[in-house]
Order: structure tokens, then sequence, then C-alpha cells
């Protein structure tokens, strides 16, 4: 069924100078931004603020999430160049905290935590200023992995659990709550120093209680930092919308949240995972 996208859920086109001077750094150096491969609603607001976030390992996913606009085909090669192109975008662009993101690459022998290690340490040769964020896959669970990536010092580690354990099996078919959670526990347990993050998506069909359950899941590991946005679905092959949660549904959970110990908490409609990343 259908559901009415509300007025508050609308987002006005936006575009300038700034804007294009994004999206010309990241052609010309041929890079990946999440902003324009998951059809983020914000990505003009960003470019428009000079910021944006990587996606690197390529373009195709070999996961099967119902929810995310990123394309599930053949992989692509791991380019070898990647990590030096995002170490001088980050220089030109003069960010001041880079975020990257990848598709999930279970194909690949490291699933592509080598290639977080070489852009973290290329970032820090050529702006050794600029905070960096890691938004990583769930790495199925290996922490031999998870610690070639943690090894290299990034500001803040965040992985998102996406959705209440109840709806995975519709929403993340190849993912595990439990495992998600335990990549965050993991982190906290071997770098308790690193800052964690993590995000949720609602109104898919997710009931209060159960949202509670995954906050406080998190605050048990020690999560320190939370985003919680709306479900928008990229095309009517993607899980459908089952209800547009009101703005003052989202304020609630961040006061909950807050209560519970989260250090910082973004909460709203159009919020996603690294909307206003550089704030936190």
């Amino acid at each position: 069924m259908y559901v009415r996208k509300p007025e508050w859920i609308r987002t006005k086109i936006q575009g300038g100078s700034a804007s294009n001077g994004v999206k010309s750094i990241i052609g010309d150096l041929s890079l990946n931004t999440v902003c324009d491969e998951a059809n983020c609603p914000n990505r003009m607001e960003c470019f428009e603020r000079g910021t944006a976030t990587f996606m690197i390992l390529g373009r195709n996913c070999t996961r099967n999430c119902t929810f995310c606009n990123v394309t599930r085909e053949k992989p692509d090669q791991v380019s070898e160049i990647e990590p030096e192109k995002i170490g001088q975008a980050v220089s030109k662009l003069r960010l001041k905290h880079a975020v990257i993101t990848s598709v999930t690459r279970d194909d690949l022998k490291d699933q592509g935590a080598n290639q977080f290690r070489k852009v973290v340490e290329e970032i820090r040769k050529t702006s050794p200023h600029v905070s960096i964020e890691l938004l990583i896959p769930d790495m199925q669970g290996n922490e031999d992995l998870i610690d070639i990536i943690i090894n290299s010092e990034p500001d803040i580690l965040n992985h998102n659990v996406e959705t209440v354990p109840a709806l995975y099996d519709k929403v993340r078919p190849m993912a595990i709550f439990d495992r998600s959670i335990q990549v965050l526990n993991y982190v906290k347990q071997v770098k308790p120093h690193m800052r964690t993050k993590s995000g949720i998506m609602l109104g898919l069909g997710e009931r209060k209680d159960q949202v509670i359950g995954v906050l406080k899941k998190l605050r048990q590991v020690d999560c320190d930092m939370l985003t919680l946005g709306q479900y928008l679905q990229p095309s009517t092959s993607h899980i459908p919308v089952v209800e547009y949660i009101r703005p003052e549904k989202f304020e609630e959970y961040e006061e909950i949240a807050k209560e519970m110990g989260f250090k910082r908490v973004a909460s709203g409609p159009l919020v996603r995972s690294s909307y206003y990343a550089e704030d936190f």
C-alpha cells in the first residue's frame, strides 16, 4: 500500500557554486560518494557545505538489503589508487571531518579491511588535522579484520544496526543483529578511547518498544553516538514505507536516547548516518 509522503519529509532542490565544486573534484578523481549512490535527500545541502561521504571498494554490493539504493551487480575490482585519490580529495575540499564508508565486499578475502586502513593512512598524510569517521560493514564479525581497520586509529567507528531485530529477515536478510552489536562491542573492548556510533531507520513497521530495545542494546556496549532517520523508499523494487514518523516522535526518541547516556544524538526525518557528522 502506497503511503503518501508528508510535507515535513519533502526537501527543496538546492545547488550552487560550492555544490558544483565538490561534484567537480569528486568527478575529476573518479570517486564514489554514498551521497549519490544511496540517493541521499541531503546530498545537495552537504555539497553546499563542502562535505561528502566517500564510498570505497566500488559501487556494487554483495548483500541484498531491501532498503538500500546501492546496486547489487558483479563487484568492482578494488582500485589500488583509490586511497591516494581520497587523500587528494579531502585535501582539495579542505575538509575538517572526513567520512568513509563502503559497499559490503563478502567476496574479498579481507572484505576490504585493508582498503579502509590505506584510506586512513593517505588522509593522515595529506590532512593530518582532519578527523576521520569510518562507517563499516559488519566484516562478518571477523575480529582480525576489524583489528586491521581500528588499528588505523580512526576518530569514530560507525556501524549501523539499521532496524530492529524483528525486521532483519525483511530488511537485512544477510545480516545478523547480534553480530552488528558485537562489532560495536568489540571495538570498545579493544579500543576503549575510540568513539563508536550507530544508526537506525524508522518507518519500516517497528514498534516503539522495539526501538527502545535497540537503544538499550547499543548502550549496553557503550555506543557513544546515535542517528535516527526516516526510511525513504528509493524505488518500487525496494521495501515500502509502512509509516512516516512525525517530527515530534523523533524528538521524543532523541530525549529518550540522551537520558540513556548517548553522548551525541541526531534524530529527525531527514537525518542520515553522515548528516552533519562533523558536528558530532
